[in-house]
């Protein structure tokens, strides 16, 4: 790293994985990620999170370089992911006179991934408010359960008001030597990945999130340091609002998403005609997905940013298309919420598709499904267009 100062006493000492295919074997990163850990440096040494197994080798080399012949006194352990904490029991082994700070949850969950010796002697025990005195800097620990684990605290250090977010304000990609945020283009080249990762690991836990957010705010930050993705030293208010809207639900844009599944290119007519009458309408914030060919934490990540989502599928053995039922489930799942949401289908004989859908939107919160509903037999015929056009004029009041 060209540089590894984030203070005089806090160093980065992370690494980037450009091999890894799929983030927790079902996330595709094409740009890598980064495992960030951190060191305080002062009278007592404190590591802020281990790093996966897979970069063991390099996390303990610049930890070693670090330290320049001194040890470690703690070890802070913000959660137990194995993406962070893969090598908690080589450190403690390394370091035998180190301990383990952590949440009581975290401690109660570490036997079941590690037997560390001694465990109840090396452990210290933390809970909201408490602090812990490394010299001149000041820890004070703040617990964040489902952020996105049971077991989550997140750090802050009051002497370099730094706070340490354990998985908040992370984002997929390798860093590449630019380990802040100011050093490289954000909405260009890392909002979408950033907005992928929240909506898909931490998306289900909006309400956890928004509590952690009120905690931050009777902080006084200078600095945020991820798990993952670049560190936060200037233009805080843009990433702390990204987080607020994410966890509140709210659409970060408005813009229609048309998400659609087509056997034989037919739904697929229908969706692009669709998309060419709301351009004529003058809305142009539109994206047109296949779900068949698009991931769906691609298309997660787009429900959230969308303020209107058309869906368009036709029936396949009774039920919705395999692809577009599982669009949804992650839907619900995940509890994409306060969205507008019309729905197209089709279906040669005995079409169910469409309600079907609309079933299943009807279980998701703050849902609005609007009117008409466009159900084409086979393939779009020219008396439907009308129809069509009802629905780009319903869609038009919103924008």
């Amino acid at each position: 790293m060209k540089d590894t100062y984030i203070s005089e006493a806090v160093k980065y000492i992370g690494a980037d994985d450009t091999t890894l295919d799929l983030f927790e074997s079902q996330y595709q990163i094409p740009n890598g990620v980064s495992y960030n850990s951190y060191v305080i440096l002062d009278e007592k040494v404190a590591v802020m999170d281990t790093i996966d197994e897979r970069k063991t080798d390099e996390w303990f080399a610049n930890l070693e370089n670090v330290l320049n012949g001194r040890t470690v006194d703690y070890l802070v352990i913000s959660h137990l992911e194995p993406d962070h904490a893969a090598n908690i029991k080589r450190a403690a082994d390394k370091f035998p006179q180190a301990q383990l700070v952590l949440s009581a949850k975290a401690k109660a969950m570490l036997p079941q991934f590690f037997d560390i010796a001694h465990l109840e002697e090396r452990c210290l025990v933390v809970k909201e408010g408490d602090t812990l005195e490394l010299g001149t800097h000041k820890l004070h620990f703040v617990m964040a359960p489902m952020v996105h684990w049971p077991e989550v605290m997140v750090t802050y250090d009051e002497t370099d008001k730094v706070l340490f977010s354990a998985d908040a304000f992370g984002t997929f990609g390798a860093l590449n030597g630019n380990i802040f945020n100011d050093e490289i283009d954000f909405d260009r080249d890392w909002l979408d990945d950033a907005r992928r990762y929240y909506t898909n690991i931490v998306g289900k836990y909006g309400g956890p999130v928004q509590t952690t957010l009120k905690k931050a705010a009777g902080l006084d930050i200078s600095i945020i340091c991820p798990l993952h993705g670049p560190i936060w030293r200037s233009n805080l208010g843009y990433i702390l609002d990204k987080y607020n809207t994410w966890s509140s639900y709210e659409p970060e844009e408005k813009a229609v998403m048309i998400a659609y599944a087509s056997m034989y290119g037919n739904t697929e007519n229908l969706a692009n005609v669709l998309a060419a009458k709301l351009a004529e309408a003058d809305i142009h914030n539109i994206v047109v997905y296949d779900v068949s060919n698009t991931h769906v934490s691609t298309l997660i990540s787009e429900a959230f940013r969308c303020s209107h989502i058309v869906l368009a599928a036709p029936t396949y053995n009774g039920n919705v298309y395999p692809v577009m039922e599982n669009f949804l489930n992650d839907m619900k799942a995940l509890a994409v919420q306060k969205r507008t949401v019309a729905i197209l289908d089709n279906g040669t004989w005995a079409a169910t598709a469409g309600k079907q859908m609309a079933d299943k939107i009807a279980e998701m919160k703050d849902i609005k499904i609007i009117e008409p509903k466009v159900s084409i037999k086979s393939s779009l015929k020219n008396e439907q267009l009308e129809q069509l056009d009802e629905l780009v004029a319903e869609i038009k009041k919103d924008f």
